[in-house]
Formats: C-alpha cells, sequence, structure tokens
C-alpha cells in the first residue's frame, strides 16, 4: 500500500509539473542566466507549493480549499502582476558570459519567490482536486497514507524541475551571448504573456 501510493504520488506531481507554464519558463530562463543550481532552486519552490496544495487536496481540506478558490481573483492579481514585472525585467536583463555563481541568498530567494507564484495560482488547487478526485483518493485514506501521497507529489515535482534544469544547462554552454539575449526576450515576452492573461482571466 505504502509503495503504491508513492508511486501515485510521483506520476501526480511530476504529470502536473512538466506541463510548460510560467513556472518553466522561469526556469528555464534562470537556468540560462544564473546555472543549474539556481534554475533547480526555482524548481524546488514550485514543488514544495505543489506538495501544499497535494496536502490540501489529500487531506481533504475541504475548507482550506474553499478560501483559496473563494479568493481566486486576488490571487489571480498579485500573481498576473508579478509575472508582468518578471516578464519586463527579463526582456531587459543583460545575459551574463557565464552564469553567476549562486550563493545561499540567491538560492533561498529564487525558492520563496516561486512558492509565492506557485501557491498564488489558483487552478493548481483545482487541479490537484480534480485529479485526486478522479483517482478516488481526495481526503480519503489514513493520516499516514496521505502524507506518503504528498511526499510522492513532491518528489514527482522535483524531478521533473531537475530534469528541466540539467538538459538546460546542458545546452547553455552551447548559446552565445546573442541567443542567450534573444532568450531573455522570449523568456520576458511569455512570461509577461502569462501574467497579462492572469489579469484579463475572468
Amino acid at each position: 500500500m505504502g509503495l503504491d501510493t508513492l508511486v501515485r504520488g510521483l506520476v501526480i506531481g511530476f504529470s502536473i509539473a512538466a506541463p510548460v507554464g510560467p513556472i518553466g519558463v522561469l526556469c528555464i530562463r534562470r537556468t540560462l542566466a544564473d546555472g543549474r543550481v539556481t534554475g533547480l532552486a526555482v524548481g524546488l519552490g514550485a514543488a514544495a507549493a505543489d506538495a501544499v496544495y497535494g496536502a490540501v487536496a489529500g487531506f481533504g481540506l475541504t475548507a482550506v480549499s474553499a478560501l483559496l478558490v473563494r479568493q481566486q481573483g486576488i490571487l489571480r492579481i498579485v500573481g498576473g502582476l508579478f509575472l508582468c514585472y518578471l516578464g519586463m525585467r527579463t526582456f531587459f536583463a543583460r545575459p551574463a558570459e557565464q552564469a553567476a555563481g549562486a550563493g545561499g541568498a540567491g538560492l533561498l530567494g529564487a525558492f520563496t519567490a516561486t512558492f509565492g507564484l506557485t501557491l498564488a495560482n489558483p487552478a493548481t488547487i483545482l487541479s490537484f482536486v480534480a485529479v485526486f478526485a478522479g483517482l478516488g483518493i481526495a481526503g480519503a485514506g489514513s493520516w499516514r497514507e496521505a502524507t506518503v501521497l504528498v511526499a510522492g507529489v513532491f518528489l514527482g515535482s522535483a524531478a521533473w524541475w531537475l530534469i528541466l534544469s540539467g538538459v538546460v544547462a546542458a545546452l547553455r554552454s552551447r548559446l552565445d551571448l546573442r541567443a542567450l539575449r534573444w532568450a531573455n526576450r522570449v523568456s520576458g515576452l511569455v512570461l509577461f504573456a502569462f501574467g497579462g492573461a492572469a489579469l484579463a482571466w475572468r
């Protein structure tokens, strides 16, 4: 039962993290600009937020879920504005000739910023509730089973970010400054578009 639950959590976490959205674009951009470790820190922030939302769904915390859904308008505005800010900052950023050495403060900042941005997306909790309900595990089972499931969600999500940051870091050495500059511009436009869509969505 424990291994089966863990595997289900791994699959859920990986499948929810894998579609490329604003966090994926941010992870790619930060990996190109600052190296693999920073890109992974960005991804782990998203994985931690996925684990929080997975816990809300897995432990059947309906009050928390209902509160998040009720406040989704405010959360969308906050997340949308932050994405627009990141988009503009990324678009005008100058690419470094080599990846910067990331210190503890830089890694913590990358982690916390992405953690907050992912939490500000109410669609994430709705995705988890839908997936858990579809599998017949939302709010069901013991606390031990729910804990194992949430751990699997985190590990599955983290595995995706490890793969993504690793692949992008491997490709970075093949890109010149002009290509990195265009990567910044494209990433900035995509992030700004995601932010604009969040602000315009009703």
